[in-house]
């Protein structure tokens, strides 16, 4: 059956042009979204927001007046905002912590976190005013669990909670905030380190209730859901989207998720 959940308002993706924000921006052209891929990369995001049928409005979410100035272009030309997708993020290598630059760190908390924030106040502030719109920020299950990624599983821990935030703050102008949390995604960059030998696959899946990866247009799938009117009493939570990944790893103390029956 085809879907047309969006019916043609405006989904603004940040962070699109790539690996899961790609996917994500994807399944919302699928399913009737008018959508926008936002991306510091400009030249990727016009070469792929034409073949899912989305339009590219490249910017830096960490860059306030560049943000602003992409809010009241899209507003002015496509329509208003109703879905935002904090998605645009930076990854790291995992490591010490003392061998972690500080530079970097900053540079991560940057995009990761104040990115987040400037975007979600940039769409929310409007949303709020005409008392409707929906925002799903991308955690990560290492707002959970300790990883040795130690600027960017803080900031993911983060920014969980300033959807649980904001959505007490606007929920009575209309808007809801919501978290979606991915496990291991099979993204290009996932399998060509796997590929290279630098990530063993079946420490991603051991310990997922699944025992399997999660596939990118999945995620797409929760933020969907998140956005729809069958989520409208739904604000204010983390969605792991994860193949139970957070549901399994403990059960490595216990000799592994349980085998097929």
């Amino acid at each position: 059956m085809e879907r047309n959940e969006g019916r043609g308002r405006v989904a603004l993706v940040t962070g699109g042009a790539s690996g899961i924000g790609l996917a994500i921006a994807g399944v919302l052209a699928g399913r009737g979204w008018r959508t926008v891929i936002a991306d510091v990369d400009a030249e990727r995001a016009r070469a792929v927001a034409g073949p899912i049928g989305a339009e590219a409005v490249p910017f830096d979410v960490v860059d306030e007046a560049a943000t602003e100035a992409a809010f009241a272009e899209i507003e002015g030309r496509i329509g208003p905002v109703e879905a935002l997708i904090a998605n645009a993020g930076l990854i790291q290598p995992g490591g010490l912590p003392e061998d972690l630059p500080m530079a970097e760190f900053d540079r991560i908390v940057a995009v990761n976190l104040r990115g987040v924030y400037v975007s979600c106040l940039a769409a929310g502030t409007r949303m709020a005013k005409r008392g409707r719109g929906g925002i799903v920020i991308t955690g990560s299950v290492t707002a959970w669990r300790t990883a040795p990624l130690h600027a960017y599983a803080p900031t993911k821990a983060a920014v969980v909670h300033m959807a649980a935030c904001l959505a007490a703050e606007w929920g009575r102008s209309g808007v809801r905030v919501n978290a979606v949390s991915p496990g291991y995604v099979a993204t290009p960059p996932l399998q060509a380190a796997i590929d290279r030998g630098q990530r063993d696959p079946r420490l991603l899946t051991d310990a997922a209730a699944l025992g399997r990866l999660v596939a990118p247009d999945e995620i797409g799938h929760g933020v969907a859901f998140l956005l729809s009117d069958d989520a409208a009493a739904i604000t204010g939570i983390n969605l792991p989207v994860d193949a139970g990944w957070l549901a399994g790893a403990h059960l490595t103390t216990y000799g592994g998720v349980r085998p097929a029956r």
